[in-house]
Protein backbone atom coordinates (compact mmCIF):
# COMPACT_ATOMS: atom_id res chain seq x y z
CA UNK A 1 0.00 0.00 0.00
CA UNK A 2 0.82 3.68 -0.71
CA UNK A 3 -0.88 6.61 1.33
CA UNK A 4 -0.89 9.66 -1.21
CA UNK A 5 -1.01 13.20 0.59
CA UNK A 6 -2.72 16.84 -0.85
CA UNK A 7 -4.27 19.64 -0.29
CA UNK A 8 -7.89 20.88 -1.15
CA UNK A 9 -8.82 24.08 -0.76
CA UNK A 10 -12.15 23.67 1.18
CA UNK A 11 -14.58 21.11 1.94
CA UNK A 12 -16.50 20.85 -1.26
CA UNK A 13 -13.57 19.91 -3.35
CA UNK A 14 -12.97 17.32 -0.54
CA UNK A 15 -16.12 16.05 -0.38
CA UNK A 16 -16.38 15.62 -4.18
CA UNK A 17 -12.82 13.87 -4.28
CA UNK A 18 -14.40 11.14 -1.57
CA UNK A 19 -17.57 10.88 -3.98
CA UNK A 20 -14.83 10.12 -7.14
CA UNK A 21 -12.70 7.72 -4.89
CA UNK A 22 -16.10 5.57 -3.54
CA UNK A 23 -16.89 5.42 -7.52
CA UNK A 24 -13.26 3.95 -8.25
CA UNK A 25 -13.79 1.68 -5.51
CA UNK A 26 -11.61 3.42 -2.90
CA UNK A 27 -13.21 2.45 0.48
CA UNK A 28 -14.08 5.46 2.94
CA UNK A 29 -12.12 4.06 5.80
CA UNK A 30 -8.80 4.71 3.50
CA UNK A 31 -9.46 7.84 2.95
CA UNK A 32 -8.34 10.20 5.91
CA UNK A 33 -8.92 14.17 6.10
CA UNK A 34 -7.31 16.59 8.04
CA UNK A 35 -8.22 20.13 8.99
CA UNK A 36 -8.65 23.31 11.46
CA UNK A 37 -12.39 22.56 12.19
CA UNK A 38 -13.71 19.44 13.47
CA UNK A 39 -17.07 20.16 13.36
CA UNK A 40 -16.90 20.90 9.93
CA UNK A 41 -15.38 17.93 8.65
CA UNK A 42 -17.71 15.98 10.78
CA UNK A 43 -20.72 17.96 9.20
CA UNK A 44 -19.52 17.46 5.63
CA UNK A 45 -19.51 13.03 6.48
CA UNK A 46 -15.81 13.63 5.77
CA UNK A 47 -13.50 10.77 7.54
CA UNK A 48 -11.74 12.52 9.94
CA UNK A 49 -7.75 11.32 10.30
CA UNK A 50 -7.35 10.14 13.64
CA UNK A 51 -3.60 9.18 16.05
CA UNK A 52 -2.66 6.43 13.85
CA UNK A 53 -2.64 8.77 11.10
CA UNK A 54 -2.00 11.83 12.22
CA UNK A 55 0.88 11.35 14.69
CA UNK A 56 4.12 9.41 14.63
CA UNK A 57 1.92 6.75 16.82
CA UNK A 58 2.74 3.52 14.35
CA UNK A 59 6.56 4.16 13.36
CA UNK A 60 7.33 4.76 17.25
CA UNK A 61 5.73 1.72 18.63
CA UNK A 62 7.50 -0.06 16.30
CA UNK A 63 10.86 1.68 16.92
CA UNK A 64 10.14 1.20 20.34
CA UNK A 65 8.85 -2.51 20.51
CA UNK A 66 12.42 -3.09 18.56
CA UNK A 67 14.67 -1.22 20.52
CA UNK A 68 13.05 -2.56 23.98
CA UNK A 69 12.98 -5.64 22.94
CA UNK A 70 16.81 -5.86 22.08
CA UNK A 71 17.72 -4.04 25.35
CA UNK A 72 15.30 -7.15 27.07
CA UNK A 73 16.85 -9.42 25.69
CA UNK A 74 20.59 -8.03 26.40
CA UNK A 75 19.52 -7.85 30.39
CA UNK A 76 18.27 -11.75 30.06
CA UNK A 77 21.86 -12.91 28.19
CA UNK A 78 23.18 -10.65 31.06
CA UNK A 79 21.40 -12.27 34.11
CA UNK A 80 21.51 -15.92 33.05
CA UNK A 81 25.73 -15.34 32.12
CA UNK A 82 26.24 -13.76 35.40
CA UNK A 83 22.35 -14.56 37.65
CA UNK A 84 22.39 -13.01 40.69
CA UNK A 85 22.48 -14.38 44.30
CA UNK A 86 23.45 -18.04 42.80
CA UNK A 87 19.84 -18.57 41.47
CA UNK A 88 19.81 -20.55 37.93
CA UNK A 89 18.17 -18.95 35.48
CA UNK A 90 17.55 -20.33 31.60
CA UNK A 91 15.66 -19.64 28.80
CA UNK A 92 12.30 -18.21 30.65
CA UNK A 93 14.39 -15.77 31.74
CA UNK A 94 15.43 -14.29 28.41
CA UNK A 95 12.48 -14.60 27.02
CA UNK A 96 10.48 -12.93 29.96
CA UNK A 97 13.07 -10.28 29.87
CA UNK A 98 12.39 -9.80 25.91
CA UNK A 99 8.65 -9.33 26.32
CA UNK A 100 9.10 -6.96 28.65
CA UNK A 101 11.65 -4.97 27.25
CA UNK A 102 9.34 -5.13 24.05
CA UNK A 103 6.30 -4.22 25.81
CA UNK A 104 7.81 -1.61 28.02
CA UNK A 105 9.94 0.05 24.90
CA UNK A 106 6.56 -0.01 22.96
CA UNK A 107 4.44 1.78 25.30
CA UNK A 108 7.16 4.58 26.18
CA UNK A 109 7.64 5.26 22.20
CA UNK A 110 3.88 5.39 21.98
CA UNK A 111 3.38 8.05 24.86
CA UNK A 112 6.46 10.02 22.74
CA UNK A 113 4.83 9.29 19.05
CA UNK A 114 1.40 10.22 19.77
CA UNK A 115 2.15 13.99 20.55
CA UNK A 116 4.49 14.05 17.82
CA UNK A 117 3.41 15.16 14.25
CA UNK A 118 4.40 13.19 11.23
CA UNK A 119 6.50 14.97 8.72
CA UNK A 120 3.95 15.41 6.49
CA UNK A 121 2.03 17.29 8.92
CA UNK A 122 4.48 19.20 10.37
CA UNK A 123 5.54 20.65 6.46
CA UNK A 124 2.00 21.61 5.56
CA UNK A 125 0.76 22.45 9.13
CA UNK A 126 0.17 26.21 8.06
CA UNK A 127 -2.00 25.78 5.12
CA UNK A 128 -4.23 23.50 7.61
CA UNK A 129 -4.24 26.13 9.64
CA UNK A 130 -5.63 28.71 7.19
CA UNK A 131 -8.10 26.58 6.04
CA UNK A 132 -7.12 23.82 3.40
CA UNK A 133 -7.24 20.45 3.95
CA UNK A 134 -4.86 17.57 3.97
CA UNK A 135 -6.18 14.50 2.27
CA UNK A 136 -4.55 11.28 2.53
CA UNK A 137 -5.67 7.99 0.51
CA UNK A 138 -4.20 4.08 1.08
CA UNK A 139 -4.00 2.85 -2.66
CA UNK A 140 -2.42 -0.47 -3.64
CA UNK A 141 0.60 0.28 -5.60
CA UNK A 142 -1.48 -0.84 -8.88
CA UNK A 143 -4.21 1.91 -8.46
CA UNK A 144 -1.48 4.46 -7.17
CA UNK A 145 -0.98 5.98 -10.91
CA UNK A 146 -4.87 5.61 -12.12
CA UNK A 147 -5.75 7.81 -8.49
CA UNK A 148 -3.40 10.20 -8.87
CA UNK A 149 -4.86 10.67 -12.37
CA UNK A 150 -8.15 10.73 -11.46
CA UNK A 151 -7.74 13.46 -9.21
CA UNK A 152 -5.27 15.86 -11.09
CA UNK A 153 -7.52 15.19 -14.17
CA UNK A 154 -11.34 16.41 -12.32
CA UNK A 155 -9.15 18.79 -9.50
CA UNK A 156 -6.46 20.94 -10.75
CA UNK A 157 -7.36 22.91 -7.56
CA UNK A 158 -5.79 19.85 -5.48
CA UNK A 159 -1.96 20.72 -4.56
CA UNK A 160 -0.68 17.06 -5.08
CA UNK A 161 3.13 17.64 -4.12
CA UNK A 162 6.32 15.20 -2.66
CA UNK A 163 3.74 14.18 0.66
CA UNK A 164 4.01 10.09 -1.00
CA UNK A 165 4.73 7.80 1.92
CA UNK A 166 5.86 4.46 1.90
CA UNK A 167 3.87 2.27 4.24
CA UNK A 168 5.43 0.21 6.28
CA UNK A 169 4.00 -2.67 5.44
CA UNK A 170 5.24 -2.75 2.03
CA UNK A 171 8.59 -3.87 3.55
CA UNK A 172 10.25 -7.29 4.02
Amino acid sequence: MKRLFFLVPGIESASKIVNELRDANIEEKQIYVVGKDHHLLEEAHLHEAGLAQSSDLIPALERGAILGGSAGLLAGVLAVTFPPAGLALGGGALLGLGLFGAGFGAWASAMIGVSAGTPQLDELAQEIESGQLLMMIDVSREREEEILQLIEGHHPEARIGNYELERRSDKG
